[in-house]
């Protein structure tokens, strides 16, 4: 009998207790303002002009219940909550479920959000699954449901759903994906963006069809067993060939993802995480020049070949201050997320060799120093060889100058200079220009053998571009909160780590690549795109067998392009000009309005005019070249000609 009484008395506690915090809820919601369930709390990202680029819906892009899809309305609210207009923000049932799920397993495991839930989580919380969260998340839902009608609710909430891709709210989603209103869908069209906020990086149709299609099929169940739609009409359903768009309208630029997404990368490296970005309403300022993403964008399009499966990723640095101002990932985001240019690492071949001659320079070699170019078979430690050969097996047979084996990406030439300085000074000197990658001390690394990142390989580049000086190379400038309050502040840091005098006339000789006064056993190696080039540019290409590189800087702009196959396998056709027509067609449109913003020539340089091939006197014009040289390092051209 006693252990009734406590019971009974257990019981009329919790009632009481309940009803006490009830009223007390009901209370607050009533007397407090109402949660404004209208702010989408994502990110905005904008460009370097301060111009908004990227944002989730806002009340510009914001649209009224009735204006949209009804199927819509409908395959939402059957695979998300099929209660939500009879319940008070929860759904017991399904509550009790997960509880049981979770308490079995010792941890959250599962939820049974409504769509209320939801859009409290989105807006107000983080994405932990702790039960604090799930407390905080309670006490909002109540608030929400008490000062909104459930219409109210649903409109909140399909304006301000992640629909992957950087898209929130049904707005921007059904633009991006299908180019339509969210007024205008078709029954298969609503039912596969009702199915993308339940994994929006894993079920939108961009990131990956086949899943998309797969959980559209769960989502098309769930509205038949749900009456919304009968068997007839499921069974005619044909998500296969639904036609996805998968750009923003606003710029229509199919590789701008990639900046977007190593923006997120570097967020990420900041300590904000895509949780604390999602929900935090932050505004993101990045380096991001819309003119160069565009000229980068439609200049390799235009060049590329008719090749399904080639990969192109490419970079434009401000090399003065390590400014990322464009960057493409791949020929298409739509079809691959797969960023090249920071998440791949490829041999760089002959591009190698500006730091290799840069090391040189550095070690008493001169521009007008000589190695013979001819077949060579090196002896290498533990009684191995090593044969390398030049393009084509072209060789001069005969000595040429460093200024010849630059222009003509001599390899013989290379390889020899590695070996005349030891195989240490090269990984030491890419080191010292900021190229993280551990590289190996080998002599085949003079010709590229080398896996390096293009945004690692951008920033030992940006240091020769810069005249020497070492820095980060980054994407964000600022980030202010939703108050406007900086959080974030980039400092520009630059640290002089190679002698600008080296600099100067490595960059002189790099220019020589588009010269077509070196022309002997072969000709300059960026020759073909001379006549593209109105201004002057240090040039460096570099071919592997399945890897062609172009990189090209003044003082203005460091671009770097890259063209291969994602399996890395070998070319079967030369496709080395487009990486050359996309740099020359790009640089000189972004530098169209410039001036010709050379380096000057440092005081304690001076330069000579030589042959282009042997670095000595001559009457032939068509072959004179000026060498520069540190004062004191000249050769005493009088001793030479007695």
């Amino acid at each position: 009998m006693r252990a009734l009484k406590i019971f009974l008395k257990s019981i009329i506690f919790c009632i009481l207790a309940f009803i006490i915090c009830y009223i007390g809820i009901n209370t607050y919601a009533i007397i407090t303002p109402k949660l404004n369930i209208t702010n989408n709390g994502t990110y905005f990202l904008y460009d370097n002009k301060d111009e908004l680029v990227y944002q989730g819906s806002t009340t510009s892009s914001w649209v009224n219940l009735e204006d949209i899809d009804e199927d819509l309305i409908n395959s939402v609210i059957a695979i998300e909550d099929k209660k939500f207009y009879s319940h008070h923000g929860f759904d017991l049932l399904r509550i009790a479920k997960a509880m049981l799920s979770n308490i079995s397993s010792g941890k959250i495991v599962q939820g049974g959000s409504t769509i209320t839930q939801q859009l409290v989580k989105n807006l107000y919380l983080d994405f932990g699954k702790t039960w604090k969260r799930k407390i905080e998340e309670a006490f909002l839902t109540i608030i929400v449901e008490i000062q909104y009608d459930k219409d109210e609710i649903l409109e909140a909430y399909l304006n301000t759903i992640n629909y992957g891709n950087g898209n929130y709210g049904v707005s921007n989603a059904s633009r991006y994906y299908f180019n339509k209103d969210a007024d205008n869908l078709t029954l298969e069209e609503a039912i596969i963006l009702a199915g993308i906020p339940k994994s929006p990086n894993r079920y939108n149709p961009v990131a990956s069809r086949e899943a998309s299609i797969n959980r559209s099929k769960v989502v098309a169940s769930a509205m038949l067993t749900n009456g919304y739609i009968d068997n007839e009409t499921f069974e005619k359903l044909d998500f296969e060939s639904v036609n996805i768009y998968g750009k923003s309208n606003e710029n229509n630029l199919q590789m701008l993802m990639y900046y977007q997404d190593a923006v997120y990368k570097e967020l990420e490296s900041l300590g904000i995480s895509k949780s604390i970005l999602e929900t935090g309403g932050l505004k993101v300022y990045t380096n991001l020049d819309m003119a160069k993403q565009t000229s980068l964008e439609k200049n390799i399009l235009y060049n590329l070949p008719d090749d399904n499966e080639l990969q192109v990723a490419s970079v434009i640095v401000d090399p003065m201050s390590g400014k990322i101002e464009a960057l493409t990932g791949g020929i298409d985001y739509g079809k691959s997320q797969y960023n090249r240019a920071t998440q791949s690492k490829r041999q760089v071949g002959s591009t190698m060799k500006a730091f290799l001659y840069y090391g040189a320079l550095e070690n008493n070699l001169v521009s007008s120093s000589k190695f013979s170019s001819e077949y060579t078979t090196f002896n290498i430690s533990n009684l191995q060889t090593y044969s390398p050969t030049n393009f084509n097996n072209k060789y001069a047979n005969k000595e040429i100058t460093m200024a010849a084996a630059i222009a003509f990406s001599d390899n013989i030439y290379a390889v020899k200079t590695n070996l005349f300085l030891g195989t240490e000074t090269l990984v030491n000197t890419a080191k010292k220009a900021g190229i993280k990658e551990k590289l190996e001390a080998i002599p085949s690394l003079a010709l590229g053998t080398g896996e390096i990142n293009i945004l690692d390989y951008a920033t030992g580049y940006a240091t020769l571009a810069s005249g020497g000086y070492k820095k980060d190379l980054y994407f964000i400038r600022k980030i202010e909160d939703n108050e406007g309050n900086v959080i974030y502040n980039k400092e520009e840091k630059k640290n002089l780590v190679l002698n600008p005098n080296y600099v100067y006339i490595l960059n002189e000789l790099l220019s020589n690549t588009s010269n077509s006064a070196f022309k002997d056993y072969t000709s300059a190696t960026a020759s073909t795109i001379a006549s593209k080039l109105s201004r002057k540019y240090a040039i460096k290409t570099g071919t592997t067998a399945s890897d062609y590189w172009t990189v090209g800087y003044n003082k203005d702009d460091l671009m770097l392009i890259w063209l291969g196959y994602d399996d890395n396998r070998e070319f079967t056709t030369g496709y080395s000009y487009v990486g050359k027509n996309a740099f020359a067609d790009t640089i000189e449109e972004i530098q169209k309005d410039l001036e010709d913003n050379w380096y000057k020539t440092p005081e304690n340089v001076v330069g000579l005019i030589l042959d282009s091939v042997t670095g000595e006197l001559t009457n032939d014009k068509s072959r004179a070249v000026m060498y520069y040289y540190l004062k004191g390092s000249e050769p005493d051209l009088k001793k030479n000609a007695t």
